[in-house]
């Protein structure tokens, strides 16, 4: 029986019987986006958000959450105003969170279990931002000190989860660092204990810590060397399991578990950290870049250290840098510069898209973050020049080439200090907030006010009809067995070919607050494939991630397909074990070669031909064909 070696219907019953042993670790297929219509390239509010958005995160593939600093929102939560909220995307409601302590500049990252901290903040205030009489709390705002608070989020789509407070307190921090490790515990970095627009060795605090708890505070040479601009320090895991850390002008590594820094090069051309606030991004980690880190850093502000405080330093007339440099810390200790902004830019917002290349927005060309009651600030703000035109920076293009604005227009409103931008589910990016004032600060004659206008803004794949792949899996382990993944004609938009390029790609899109999205990262996972010209379906072979939790931290993640530059829509699925500890790592599947099957030849007589007439498969090869296809049909719901 000839019939039985078929190689479509050999390999969809393989897949089928591997399948049916593990179904409910697959997915279900991801449909279209619920936006139709979207105008591409362009900004589109969407509404007025509770909360200021000063600190912003998804927490599932519906709900955004806020965070903003104690002031006058007039949204309401038990008899004070609210300074967070949950808004659910696919109904567009919104409902007020208790953040119970003054969450005012804190630093945020989710655990590998899957829960959200924040940490630190400031003094209880009153109306204006004046510190509290009471620490404790009550008052118009009633909002306790939060310079010492942990609070725990465990996200919902239900409308019934909220903020608590760990029995555990943090040292005091204002503006520290937070970022996820191998384990899926976090690290926090840095700080000051009192606020202001830069730091001073009175209110330093040059330390980190852990959360769950390891001890105390751990003293770090180049925060303690950085000042005044050591705030908000600029962090990342890296692969081999050390923290890139980039302060002021000063960069290191940092091996957290012996507590060693290794000095690399200074930054060049300009100060990236708060309050130079420079837009910074982790580029997407590959297989053809073995998996290796490389940081981009753009914008800022050329800031010597005695410049900060000088009474001299008009600060808004201070014009942003257009540098971009990259520094790849595994390998090698010296900065290489980039393509330039195509403007001086300060407080950017850099996000990964699926498809690889790098959008950004916000900012402003002249000035740094920061607010003030200065005769010279521009109102409140310490910033002016508000850049509302957005940037896309491809990784893979040649030098010289790497920005674009073809097909991008501009938004209307001023996103400055205290805006915050993620990527969706849906390919989108959510972006609001911008309040450089002490308070709230509304109405006709306010130049940059407390802003809520939230907007959308559609990148050139959004209306393209999206792939809708069958067998992604909800948890991806470190190193394993691989899996495969169905498309079908519609999917490759009808054109075998593209299977070619089709990539599986996991985005942490990380917590969004004074221009970064810390921990936010891009891993493409190793694939190959197997195409069948006959009817232009693939099967994509993914294998999970790298054996190495470094790589990409345990927790939740947004997975993604991405066909001829269009990605599916994201879907919600946990890296790792879903709890806190060292995360199990297995060997690596080999992946088959990619091969696309050509229409089997057929001549002669027997159970595998076609009647000359008619073109239609007979007998054996027809029933088999039938089987194969009802067995897919089973397993994928095809």
């Amino acid at each position: 029986m000839q019939a039985l070696f078929h190689p479509v219907a050999t390999l969809c019953l393989a897949i089928t019987l591997s399948k049916l042993a593990n179904a409910q670790s697959t997915l279900s297929p991801p449909g279209q986006p619920a936006r139709t219509g979207a105008p591409i390239g362009t900004f589109q509010e969407i509404g007025s958000s509770l909360v200021s958005g000063q600190q912003l995160f998804v927490g599932t593939a519906d709900k955004v959450y806020f965070v903003d600093k104690v002031e006058g929102n007039p949204t309401q939560i038990n008899g004070h105003s609210a300074w967070s909220s949950e808004w659910a995307l696919g109904s567009n409601q919104q409902r007020a969170m208790n953040a119970i302590t003054n969450s005012f500049c804190a630093g945020g990252s989710v655990l590998g279990n899957g829960t959200w901290i924040n940490v630190g903040g400031n003094q209880g205030v009153i109306v204006g931002g004046d510190v509290a009489p009471n620490q404790d709390g009550g008052g118009t705002y009633d909002d306790p000190d939060g310079r010492r608070s942990i609070r725990l989020l465990t996200p919902c789509d239900d409308g019934n989860c909220d903020w608590l407070l760990s029995p555990y307190q943090s040292d005091q921090r204002w503006y520290p660092t937070l970022e996820t490790l191998e384990d899926g515990t976090i690290i926090i970095l840095g700080g000051c204990r009192n606020g202001g627009y830069v730091n001073d060795a009175g209110q330093d605090n040059p330390t980190y810590e852990f959360f769950p708890p390891r001890g105390p505070s751990v003293p770090s040479p180049v925060l303690q060397r950085t000042l005044p601009a050591n705030l908000y320090p600029l962090t990342w895991l890296l692969p081999s399991g050390k923290l890139l850390i980039q302060s002021n002008w000063a960069t290191v590594l940092l091996d957290y578990k012996n507590n060693q820094e290794t000095e690399l090069d200074n930054i060049p051309d300009a100060v990236r950290v708060y309050p130079a606030s420079a837009g910074t991004i982790m580029l997407p980690l590959t297989p053809a870049n073995n998996y290796t880190a490389t940081i981009l850093f753009c914008g800022g502000s050329n800031i010597q250290p005695n410049r900060w405080t000088s009474p001299s330093f008009i600060v808004p007339t201070y014009a942003a840098s257009t540098s971009c440099v990259r520094l790849t810390p595994d390998n090698s200790r010296s900065y290489v510069r980039d393509d330039a902004l195509p403007e001086a830019r300060v407080m950017a917002n850099l996000i990964a898209l699926p498809n690889g290349k790098i959008f950004t927005l916000n900012g402003a060309g002249m000035g740094t973050a920061g607010y003030g009651d200065n005769d010279w600030a521009i109102g409140h703000s310490y910033a002016d020049d508000p850049i509302l035109m957005p940037a896309m920076y491809d990784p893979d293009a040649p030098t010289g080439k790497r920005w674009s604005r073809d097909g991008l227009n501009a938004s209307t409103i001023p996103r400055m200090y205290h805006s915050s931008a993620t990527l969706l589910a849906d390919g989108s990016i959510f972006v609001t907030g911008s309040n450089p004032n002490p308070d709230y600060t509304v109405g006709p004659n306010v130049r940059y006010p407390t802003e809520y206008r939230t907007e959308l803004f559609f990148p050139s794949y959004f209306n393209e009809r999206r792939p809708e792949p069958r067998g992604l899996l909800s948890q991806l382990s470190y190193g394993g067995p691989s899996f495969d993944v169905v498309l079908n004609s519609d999917d490759l938009f009808g054109d075998i070919k593209n299977i070619e390029s089709a990539s599986v790609v996991v985005i942490r899109t990380g917590f969004s607050t004074h221009s970064m999205n810390m921990g936010q990262r891009f891993v493409q996972l190793q694939t190959s494939y197997t195409g069948y010209q006959e009817n232009n379906t693939a099967i994509l072979h993914v294998g999970q991630l790298p054996p190495n939790p470094a790589v990409l931290a345990p927790g939740p993640a947004l997975i993604f397909v991405v066909v001829n530059g269009v990605p599916s829509i994201g879907q919600l699925i946990m890296v790792g074990s879903g709890t806190l500890g060292a995360q199990n790592t297995l060997a690596v599947a080999d992946l088959p070669s990619p091969s696309i099957v050509e229409p089997q030849k057929q001549s002669g007589s027997g159970s595998n031909t076609k009647d000359n007439n008619s073109g239609i498969r007979t007998d054996s090869a027809s029933w088999l064909w039938a089987i194969a296809m009802i067995a897919i049909t089973l397993v994928f719901g095809l």
